[in-house]
């Protein structure tokens, strides 16, 4: 079925009250996370977040070179675990693993589930915002995609995009939950609409129920990143008991855009007010005008009170129409990179660093491998360099020594890199550290952030059956 960019197939409401817990902040974040979620306590839906801005570009080099690749691993890893309880559970699973290859994540899923018996099974997924092959059309037909930050033409990185994706919106999460998947995937959803898309498919908000639509995107935006509005990353660390056990974020929703932040109970983490505004402030732009591709939502409109232990419910929030455009993330090769370090240890660490740096500028530039102060950066880790002008610097008995390169010439990255090694036997004393290995150039991804008519877009759903 197909998805019109600004039409949706709504459904009747389903229940009164529904529990979406948020198990995946990033592809990386602990697996232990969803697992925990699905078997410490009650819950209808399980959001993954699996993508980032240069997570997309990754993911189109691996299948240019494999067509069954381009997805995210690590989901399908985390099902061989779980997926017979949440079959068993009836439990709802919505994740964006499919990256840039939905259609191979579909068939990894569905293979998993026929080895591991389970019949009846249905997952769905959600593709069409990977506009990669697009992109020589589009401009042609007068659809710029000029950079957001500084209105460059886009004709100025074309020869080297790796990836372009359409952030695409809830309703189609909420079409494929209509269309009876248990497993939804998806390639660039936002981030909010694994939370947003069940709201919408267990209440029946309609495009123009802006205010409720808001409250699931506010929902979403602070569940998004797991346990960081569960006390993970919180100036209040003291406070929080049981890093070890920490809880997952529940969202507890209800079909008037009311909801309650929460987590399992007996979990470890903390939820107050505080937990919670420090997320509803990470990555945001103007409050009052939060954009998204299903509407505009006012975060500075939500009353935020705790209403029990770890228990904090947002009510009251305001929300507007969606601009007419889709947000667009592109990335392209922006030259190389690289960084090597070493541990260099007293007494006069910090000095004997600041030799070392001096030693591998001094040995390249004798071989002809010169880079401008843009181009490198020395970092001793230890003596203050992470608030540099904040703290006051100090002489600790060792230090990490990081330095750094970044150029358009590979070579050179490459050779910078056969320097860093040889101090230990060639510079001052008390180096050590060295079994990384030679540090190697690597690819710089630039970010190119644009704007997209949605009529431009079409985004389709399937759903199969094991």
């Amino acid at each position: 079925m197909q998805i019109a960019g600004l039409g949706h197939t709504i459904c009747a409401p389903m229940r009164d009250k529904v529990r979406i817990g948020y198990g995946q902040g990033f592809w990386g974040d602990s697996i232990l996370g969803p697992i925990r979620l699905i078997r410490e306590g009650p819950l209808d839906y399980l959001a993954l977040d699996y993508l980032a801005e240069v997570t997309m570009s990754i993911m189109q080099k691996l299948r240019s070179r494999n067509p069954k690749a381009g997805f995210a691993s690590d989901f399908v890893t985390l099902l061989g675990r779980v997926l017979p309880e949440v079959h068993q559970k009836g439990i709802k699973v919505i994740a964006n693993a499919g990256g840039v290859n939905p259609s191979a994540c579909l068939d990894a899923v569905l293979e998993l589930a026929r080895k591991q018996g389970i019949k009846g099974l249905k997952v769905g997924i959600i593709d069409g915002d990977d506009i990669l092959s697009r992109i020589p059309a589009l401009l042609a037909s007068g659809h710029p995609l000029a950079n957001m930050d500084d209105g460059r033409a886009l004709s100025a990185v074309q020869d080297r995009l790796l990836s372009a994706n359409v952030y695409i919106g809830a309703f189609a999460v909420a079409e494929c939950l209509r269309q009876g998947a248990q497993i939804v995937i998806g390639g660039r959803l936002t981030d909010p609409a694994l939370v947003a898309g069940p709201m919408i498919h267990e209440f029946g908000w309609q495009p123009t129920d802006f205010d409720k639509l808001a409250a699931g995107t506010i929902a979403g935006h602070i569940a998004e990143c797991g346990a960081q509005c569960t006390g993970g990353n919180f100036t209040g660390w003291r406070d929080v008991k049981d890093f070890v056990r920490i809880g997952y974020p529940i969202i507890e929703g209800s079909e008037d855009g009311t909801f309650v932040v929460t987590k399992h109970e007996g979990t470890g983490g903390l939820i107050n007010r505080e937990t919670v505004i420090s997320q509803l402030l990470y990555e945001m732009g103007d409050p009052r005008r939060y954009l998204g591709p299903d509407c505009t939502a006012d975060f500075t409109s939500a009353k935020i009170e705790a209403v029990g232990k770890d228990r904090v419910q947002l009510s009251g929030i305001k929300g507007g129409a969606p601009t007419d455009t889709y947000k667009v993330s592109l990335s392209y090769q922006n030259g190389f990179k690289t960084t090597g370090q070493l541990t260099v240890s007293g007494p006069d660490a910090v000095a004997k660093a600041k030799l070392c740096a001096d030693i591998v500028w001094g040995r390249l530039a004798l071989d002809g491998c010169t880079f401008t102060e843009n181009e490198k950066l020395v970092e001793i880790v230890g003596a203050g360099v992470c608030h540099e002008g904040i703290v006051k610097p100090c002489d600790p008995p060792e230090v990490v020594l990081r330095l750094s390169v970044k150029c358009n010439d590979e070579a050179r990255v490459d050779r910078f890199g056969m320097e860093v090694v040889p101090l230990v036997t060639s510079g001052p004393p008390g180096v050590t550290g060295f079994a990384g290995g030679r540090p190697k150039a690597t690819d710089i991804v630039g970010y190119w952030p644009a704007l997209l008519n949605k009529h431009q877009v079409q985004t389709r759903v399937r759903v199969e059956v094991t």
